[in-house]
């Protein structure tokens, strides 16, 4: 077998939306630089998410120098938007966690509540102290995520995503896959590994940067939803119901918290350490 190495690297700069594929990406101790920085909010400042806004599918969020976004989705002219200035903050709600965030402008909530049909605003996550702990069961005093769902980064492989596909295919919704990676939304894609190796991973060497694995990542409807149409199915989360449950999550991939900085580029290599 070939020895574990990065296959693809995976930035998503406003949560929920389509990000960008890059060669090479900086670590942070809070995830990938550039990594869901932004966010969709209604008024009550909740954050939305394809669990109620399947839609964000469609929208592609590419990231612009200065920690800027533009915007583009169907139906809707491309948006520039700047980062804004720290001049005054908002609470957001991120599941659990309310943090403050800086609203972009009138433009970007226009261009949001138009897409959507639904009146709401774009925020950013613009300090370290604005960002949030990770769950302390399983992180170390200081450790934080920005507004990704509770880790700074999430690694999946590309044997498990086969494993998965193969049950799907003996499954009741057989026609729905086989499922691109996609679906997982993950940073980091490994190849060169057996099927479900990383559920004994419990720290790694991924090039220069080394990792905790904090724990799998438990999966909810948003990986239903087919990334090119923003329609919903029964899959992945039927089979993984059957096959991989632990307690009462569905798992598939795994939480890392980075132990040191350094930069991933494609083709590194996966070192296991314990």
């Amino acid at each position: 077998m070939p020895k574990p190495r990065v296959q693809s690297l995976h930035i998503y700069p406003l949560k929920a939306v389509a990000g960008s594929a890059p060669g090479e990406a900086v670590v942070e101790p809070w995830g990938l630089a550039g990594d869901r920085r932004w966010l969709v909010v209604d008024t009550a400042g909740r954050q939305f998410t394809q669990r109620q806004r399947p839609r964000l599918a469609l929208v592609h969020a590419e990231g612009l120098p200065g920690g800027g976004l533009r915007l583009t989705a169907p139906g809707m002219p491309p948006l520039a938007v700047e980062a804004p200035e720290p001049v005054a903050t908002v609470p957001v709600e991120v599941f659990a966690d309310v943090v403050e965030a800086v609203p972009a402008g009138p433009e970007a909530a226009a261009w949001w509540s138009t897409y959507l049909g639904v009146e709401c605003r774009l925020v950013h996550m613009d300090a370290p102290d604005k960002r949030r702990p990770v769950d302390p069961r399983y992180a170390e005093p200081g450790d934080m995520v920005s507004f990704a769902d509770g880790y700074p980064l999430l690694l999946t492989t590309s044997a498990s995503l086969d494993a998965l596909n193969s049950l799907i295919a003996q499954g009741d919704h057989a026609d729905e896959g086989p499922l691109p990676m996609n679906r997982f939304r993950p940073n980091v894609v490994v190849e060169g590994t057996a099927p479900w190796a990383e559920d004994d991973w419990r720290r790694v060497r991924i090039g220069e940067v080394v990792f905790q694995v904090a724990k799998p990542s438990g999966r909810c409807m948003v990986t239903t939803v087919d990334q090119r149409t923003a329609a919903r199915g029964k899959e992945p989360l039927r089979t993984l119901a059957r096959h991989r449950r632990l307690g009462d999550r569905l798992v598939f991939g795994q939480n890392l918290i980075p132990r040191g900085a350094g930069s991933l580029r494609i083709g590194d290599p996966l070192e296991i350490l314990d």
